[in-house]
């Protein structure tokens, strides 16, 4: 844990001194020049001070750097393709356990009328085209801007009736990556 690097981008990207930080906390410049190069820890309740100060939540200063934001511009997303029918998977962003995915399913998709199931829970929303879900003895038809979701663990399909690519985008839990369709 960085907290003082943390302190310290902070400070800087909201344009205060040092010696502001310490003129509005009370705490000396050989104290925080100590803090933002990790030579020494502050109490939570300094801790609790500085970000009061700076204006941000006391939590944020203890993230570890995997668990801030994170960007994946477009032309880095991964891409894989998947099952039989290999459907392009455009992997867009994930955070803990939690993973979005762009899928692109062809007309006629799935050849096969096989459910899927697995554990987890997934959201859905169809950015274009037509789709027939199907989930335990459920069945609808979802298209443009519907969303559906559903635990995964009931037997569940989806398929592609209209004559264009459907773009569906999913999110879901990471461990369960390799089940999308």
């Amino acid at each position: 844990m960085d907290v003082g690097a943390t302190i310290r981008e902070v400070r800087l990207r909201k344009g205060f001194t040092l010696a502001q930080i310490c003129e509005g906390t009370g705490l000396s410049k050989g104290f925080m020049s100590q803090v933002e190069n990790n030579k020494t820890s502050p109490s939570i309740s300094t801790l609790d001070l500085i970000a009061k100060f700076l204006n941000v939540p006391l939590p944020y200063f203890l993230l570890e750097k995997k668990d801030r934001l994170s960007i994946v511009k477009k032309e880095e997303r991964q891409h894989s393709m998947y099952g039989r029918d290999q459907l392009k998977i455009e992997h867009v962003a994930e955070q803990g356990g939690l993973r979005l995915s762009l899928v692109e399913i062809p007309p006629g998709f799935p050849r096969e009328n096989r459910e899927n199931v697995h554990e987890g829970e997934e959201c859905h929303l169809v950015l274009r085209g037509t789709l027939e879900v199907r989930h335990g003895d459920d069945i609808a038809i979802v298209s443009e801007g519907d969303s559906f979701s559903w635990n995964a663990s009931v037997p569940h399909l989806v398929r592609n009736i209209g004559e264009e690519p459907v773009l569906l985008l999913i999110s879901s839990h990471a461990e369960n990556r390799q089940r999308i369709y």
